[in-house]
């Protein structure tokens, strides 16, 4: 197989395909259909799964992070599936069975990808560029991308949840681990673009967790499940 070089319209290709199907607004969507209601006039005015539990329909919350998880899987697995039709790797083989050059090329297409999805949930073009913070959106790039390194974060996650029932320091610790937890056990793939890519996902989300993390530093975050719901 010949080394691969992807043109610039592959990239600029996957990169608005990505964006579009990251900035579905399945919270919004949900919430308005089945309740009629706007999320975004309740709680902290997310979009994202958190805030569509404050509705009162754990249902709803449930499919809201199904989809939202769903939607960033699949932008990474179609540019995966792009990549072999244009470049030619047979269906069913792995990133271990390409050759280096070709494997980088995919695994950059892909990461690219899934910071694209990551970028859409959270800056929706129909939303006005106002919209959720990534963490499941992420967890759906991250399965497609790295399915080993993601069982890591989300043990991070479970873990500080467990402890503190704090759903954004569970979602800003399981992010930050992430680069770490991929490096390690995927190191072959970790090549230094694939890292920034994804170290720019949870920075990202680190970011849109700024208000959390202000909260958590002066002790008046909310806890899940309080009776008071404060804004996540």
């Amino acid at each position: 197989m010949p080394i691969v070089s992807i043109p610039p319209s592959d990239f600029a290709l996957v990169i608005v395909v990505s964006y579009l199907l990251g900035s579905i607004p399945f919270g919004y969507l949900l919430v308005k259909t089945f309740t009629g209601t706007d999320v975004r006039a309740q709680g902290s005015g997310n979009i994202g799964a958190t805030n569509v539990a404050r509705t009162g329909n754990k249902g709803l919350a449930i499919a809201t992070l199904v989809l939202d998880a769903l939607k960033g899987w699949l932008a990474v697995w179609i540019a995966q599936k792009f990549f072999e039709h244009q470049f030619g790797a047979p269906s069913g083989w792995t990133y271990y069975r390409l050759l280096p050059s070709t494997a980088d090329s995919w695994m950059l297409l892909s990461a690219l990808a899934a910071l694209f999805a990551v970028i859409g949930h959270m800056y929706p073009v129909w939303l006005r560029f106002k919209g959720g913070k990534g963490v499941a959106t992420a967890l759906g790039v991250y399965l497609a991308l790295a399915p080993k390194a993601i069982v890591i974060a989300i043990v991070v996650f479970v873990v500080v949840f467990a402890l503190t029932r704090y759903v954004s320091l569970g979602s800003i610790l399981s992010a930050m681990s992430f680069p770490v937890a991929f490096w390690f056990v995927q190191r072959e793939q970790a090549t230094p673009m694939v890292l920034v890519l994804i170290t720019a996902i949870c920075a990202l989300i680190v970011w849109k967790h700024k208000d959390n993390i202000r909260r958590l530093a002066s002790g008046t975050e909310n806890k899940f499940g309080a009776k008071k719901a404060g804004v996540q």
